[in-house]
């Protein structure tokens, strides 16, 4: 049984390291946020077709839909896929998490993106005559990046 001095002391390091811990787990929890919307936004796009170049918000290449994802979830990113995997925190398979991004690459070429959508599946638009589609990861050949 704790005594009244005890109880105080207790319940203030208890105040004191959650006020220590909580600003480090801000910009986690604000990251989670903005992936868990920028994967609700590309999902919302399934069907759309396929352009070099677009942006949205009807048509997209790769590195398109993931530029549009984020910046309607709040986030800016660059507009290639090669851009976007050096602006992005590099995550291990382990740690990925929905809302990531995945990059595929060749020796040093990334060449495509797409958003982690868990189970091993990304959002993506693909390529020439496709659409935004949940696809399963065909490659070993990629990286994971969180933006922040």
């Amino acid at each position: 049984m704790l005594s009244r001095a005890g109880a105080v002391s207790a319940l203030s390091l208890a105040a004191m390291s959650t006020s220590l811990v909580a600003p480090g787990a801000a910009p986690e929890a604000a990251a989670a946020t903005h992936a868990a919307k920028a994967l609700r936004i590309a999902s919302s796009k399934k069907g759309s077709p396929y352009q070099y170049g677009a942006t949205g918000p009807r048509r997209f290449d790769c590195s398109g839909l993931t530029l549009y994802s984020y910046k309607k979830a709040g986030k800016t990113l660059p507009r290639t896929a090669a851009q976007q995997h050096n602006r992005t925190k590099r995550i291990s398979p382990a740690n990925r998490r929905k809302g990531d991004l995945v990059f595929f690459h060749s020796g040093g070429n990334v060449y495509h993106v797409g958003i982690y959508a868990g189970g091993g599946r990304i959002w993506h638009s693909p390529k020439s005559g496709a659409v935004v589609r949940l696809e399963k990861i065909w490659t070993g050949n990629v990286r994971y990046g969180r933006v922040n």
